[in-house]
């Protein structure tokens, strides 16, 4: 039996466009939409092979359903310009493609998917229906099927009774008593699902239901006498027309052959790539290729099934010396060789090499296995011995090299005693300055990139307690994973590298900001930081003596005891004994008790205040003070962070095993914490952070001369401010007028609104928005300057740092309204916490360059924020002090000076 596909391509171009990623080309033109439909066609076309297709839209202008009922769809807002700007290039993807495109003028695109079903029916061909409305289930029966593709649902019959509790036949009369709201078509008051099921199933039919309708007690009673005039009208509505006088024989629906050039010009201009490889270099069905020693072994492996990647690949295993020499010597005059290693460990620290993999051109790699340990393993070459005949070339800065996150790799190689110099890309990083937005591991940046599904890990080692150590992992098995993992790197850079580009904005990011770091940061991760882990045990003793009386102050004030760490006892004794106000609910609807929550009752009630208090001593117990000694290396004594490159969208860096960035600073008990992180003997701890920089930075962005003038004049801001807000001179501004102005400064330039100044300063929100007219009538370029990059943001899908990193804004055109403004807020602040990232990467660099240079024993041991924290040696202090200062202070030229502060001490408390 032949088949006919039909889809609904209005349906689809909604859906797509709202629930695909705000895609874009390099002219900024909106694509989603044309991505998700076009992804969904293909995999129709695939799955079905169909003898007949084809893609009906909605025309333009009314239809006879606004005959019947002029309010029909009335209350759809217009339709979104992105989603517009994308149905021409749609159509013209789709013809492009061979597939037969509909619209037909008076009728929806149902009317024209039901008549031809109807002329299907008629000559014996099965119909399936793509769609996402609810409405196209009436046309469901024998022969016929609903299929959603981006739901992956398929109803016949049964199927759509499992769904609806009707039958198809019965599908019209259902949405007439429920009505449909997106279609502007009322039902019957107070009537839902549950209850036009129940009568359906005992009348039958909306007929029947009628000349019963006296029978029907309740309010639902009466709301369904109410509606009976206006029944028929909805029932009419609902009503696919199936007999519509189309122009269009069969022949019309036969497919025709893809429009290959078309296709190609299309595709570049909506920069769909790994569509345009398709169409450029048809895909190879591969099978995996594994040289071991001398042998070649050419068979179908089950870790590369057909169609999981794009074109054979020569994939070797290194086993004998004589293959190393091989490889070395190409290594040794590649233009770029791409490596990574299969270790013990994520700890970079502690991870020891199992086995390295190398790749010079794209598709041809290999795995040189070292310590694979099961049993049958098969010979590996020494380890050390290997290492030992790489060393020249592996520490050689002028032999180019490209990885996948190198900072990790070139930790294992330290372990190893080897200094992997050379390191020229990073795709990682190349990743992180194109899209900060999106995920950066290599599988992803394979799919999305190259449309490659990666090997993963879980494939070769398992998961859970079932999951083996990378050296218990088979060789053959291994080779294939760890090459591939060589070879995705290097066609990752040949894809983005190129993008970035030469001279560009983007370019000065990646190849004076983030590559450079790369080395600074693996300094500061070597060189670790000192504890003293018997002042914590201390200061551990001392917090566990307080909590007990928190705990105590807790049971007397709930009058009997009860767990201070459970959260539903909390619940009861808050708002079940005591009474208090539910401020907000979980999404279970049981009383919150989070944070925010006790804050706002700490205001008025003393429970929650030493609930507070008590949350706050344990956390900071448990995860600084107890955690922080465990995490002592026992190698060198110190505790060694992690600085994440690639993680924060604005460019800043993130600290994690342990977090040093979120140390709490604003209790006694969290400062003290600092305490414990100490110099050696003759050694002191240098702190070099920068003043106020996101407001230096926004007077410089905003060119709001006030504010300028204020900092080129070095006066306290937030007093200046206050004078200004209040109308009175500086050296008038109470302490009270200075904290308001200090809330005003630091909460505007995060995008705050009336209601969070209100908030946060225990004000009417009345007198929170004369503060912020007042602020903005004193210093109206930074009005002028919130609105200028609103406006940038929604035209272009970033914002820039004064430097040029972007930082991609996914809900900038959100229909969402909470979304879209939380977009807005990030867009005025996201500039100001981008440029001061860059800021602080520049001073890393500079610092690390000039400590190397001077040959100076002093060296950087913590990033924090905006912060430098450094170990000097005695002799050097003063030196250090003074040239810290200079280098931080002209890292950035900008219209207003950049305010260092420099302390120092035996330890970081003190210094800083």
């Amino acid at each position: 039996m032949k088949t006919l596909v039909l889809i609904d391509g209005s349906s689809y171009l909604y859906r797509a466009f709202h629930a695909l990623p705000d895609l874009r080309n390099r002219l900024n033109e909106p694509t989603g939409a044309i991505y998700g439909v076009l992804n969904m066609l293909r995999r129709l076309y695939k799955e079905y092979q169909p003898d007949y297709s084809a893609c009906v839209f909605d025309a333009k202008g009314k239809t006879f359903r606004e005959d019947i009922y002029p309010q029909y769809k009335a209350n759809r807002p217009p339709m979104p310009e992105d989603l517009v700007s994308q149905i021409d290039p749609l159509h013209a993807c789709i013809r492009a493609m061979g597939w037969p495109l509909l619209i037909e003028e008076g009728v929806e695109a149902d009317d024209v998917i039901g008549t031809l079903v109807e002329r299907a029916l008629a000559r014996q061909i099965q119909c399936v229906i793509s769609t996402g409305d609810k409405d196209i289930a009436q046309l469901v029966r024998p022969g016929i099927r609903l299929v959603n593709t981006m739901s992956n649902e398929s109803l016949d019959e049964s199927g759509v009774l499992q769904k609806f509790g009707v039958t198809p036949a019965q599908i019209i009369d259902f949405l007439a008593l429920v009505g449909d709201s997106v279609d502007n078509i009322p039902g019957v008051d107070k009537v839902g699902p549950k209850t036009a099921v129940k009568w359906l199933d005992r009348y039958g039919t909306l007929d029947d239901l009628i000349m019963h309708a006296d029978e029907i007690k309740g309010v639902v009673g009466e709301n369904l006498r109410k509606a009976l005039s206006w029944l028929q009208v909805s029932r009419e509505l609902l009503t696919i027309k199936c007999d519509v006088p189309l122009a269009v024989d069969w022949q019309d629906l036969v497919a025709a052959p893809p429009d290959t050039a078309r296709l190609v010009e299309l595709y570049e201009h909506l920069e769909f790539r790994s569509w345009l490889r398709e169409l450029k270099q048809p895909s190879i069905e591969e099978n995996g290729k594994v040289e071991s020693g001398t042998a070649t072994a050419v068979a179908s492996n089950p870790l590369l099934p057909k169609g999981k990647n794009d074109n054979e690949r020569d994939y070797q295993i290194i086993l004998t010396d004589l293959q190393l020499e091989e490889w070395l010597t190409q290594c040794e005059s590649a233009e770029l060789v791409s490596i990574d290693t299969e270790t013990t460990s994520l700890n970079s620290m502690e991870a020891k090499l199992v086995g390295l993999s190398l790749c010079m051109e794209p598709g041809r790699a290999a795995y040189i296995p070292l310590a694979h340990h099961y049993p049958g393993v098969a010979s590996q070459l020494n380890r050390e011995r290997v290492l030992q005949r790489l060393k020249s070339w592996l520490e050689n800065g002028d032999k180019p090299k490209v990885g996948q996150n190198l900072k990790y790799d070139r930790h294992v190689f330290a372990n190893h005693g080897i200094a992997l110099n050379g390191i020229t890309h990073d795709t990682l990083l190349q990743s992180y300055v194109l899209e900060s937005h999106l995920p950066h591991d290599l599988d992803s940046l394979a799919r999305r990139h190259l449309d490659i599904q990666t090997i993963s890990y879980d494939d070769v080692t398992g998961k859970g307690a079932k999951r083996i150590g990378f050296d218990q992992v088979e060789i053959h098995q291994a080779g294939i994973y760890a090459a591939e993992d060589a070879d995705i790197p290097l066609r990752l850079h040949h894809f983005l590298y190129p993008i970035i580009g030469h001279g560009t904005r983007l370019g000065y990011i990646y190849q004076q900001i983030e590559m450079p770091l790369l080395e600074v940061l693996f300094r500061i991760e070597r060189n670790g930081v000192l504890l003293d882990t018997d002042l914590l045990q201390v200061q551990s003793g001392e917090l566990a003596q307080q909590l007990v009386v928190l705990e105590q102050q807790a049971h007397s004030l709930a009058g009997h005891t009860f767990n201070l760490n459970s959260t539903k006892q909390i619940q009861e004794i808050l708002f079940g004994q005591h009474q208090l106000p539910v401020i907000k609910k979980t999404p279970k609807g049981a009383p919150s008790t989070d944070e925010e929550v006790l804050q706002q009752l700490a205001l008025d009630y003393p429970l929650p205040r030493v609930l507070l208090d008590y949350r706050s001593l344990a956390k900071l117990r448990s995860t600084y003070i107890d955690k922080l000694p465990q995490m002592v290396n026992r190698q060198t004594g110190r505790v060694h962070t992690n600085y994440a490159q690639a993680v924060a969208v604005t460019g800043r860096l993130a600290s994690n095993d342990p977090n040093l960035q979120n140390i709490p600073v604003r209790t006694p008990e969290g400062r003290r914490i600092r305490e414990a992180f100490v110099a050696p003997d003759g050694w002191h701890i240098v702190s070099a952070d920068y003043s106020q920089i996101e407001l230096r930075i926004m007077a410089h962005i905003s060119r709001d001369a006030g504010l300028i003038q204020a900092f080129l004049e070095g006066q306290d801001i937030h007093r200046a401010t206050a004078a200004e807000v209040f109308g009175t001179s500086v050296d008038q501004v109470n302490a009270e007028q200075r904290r308001y102005a200090k809330v005003i400064n630091f909460g505007l330039i995060y995008g705050m609104s009336e209601f969070g100044l209100a908030t946060q300063l225990g004000i009417e929100r009345a007198a929170a928005r004369t503060f912020i007219d007042r602020y903005f009538a004193r210093y109206p370029g930074v009005a002028d300057y919130m609105q200028r990059t609103r406006e940038f943001a929604k035209q272009n899908g970033y914002v820039e740092t004064v430097l040029g990193r972007r930082l991609q804004l996914s809900d900038i055109r959100s229909s969402q309204h909470n979304r879209r403004m939380g977009a807005e807020r990030a867009a005025i602040n996201a500039p100001m916490q981008g440029t001061a990232a860059d800021i602080i990467k520049l001073a890393m660099i500079s610092v690390h360059q000039w400590l190397m240079e001077a040959r100076l024993q002093s060296k950087l041991i913590m990033q924090v924020h905006d912060e430098l924290v450094l170990e000097v040696i005695e002799n050097e202090l003063s030196v250090v002090k003074e040239n810290l200062l200079i280098l931080m202070e002209n890292t950035l030229k900008l219209d207003v000076p950049l305010k260092v502060e420099i302390g120092s001490g035996k330890n970081w408390d003190q210094a800083h």
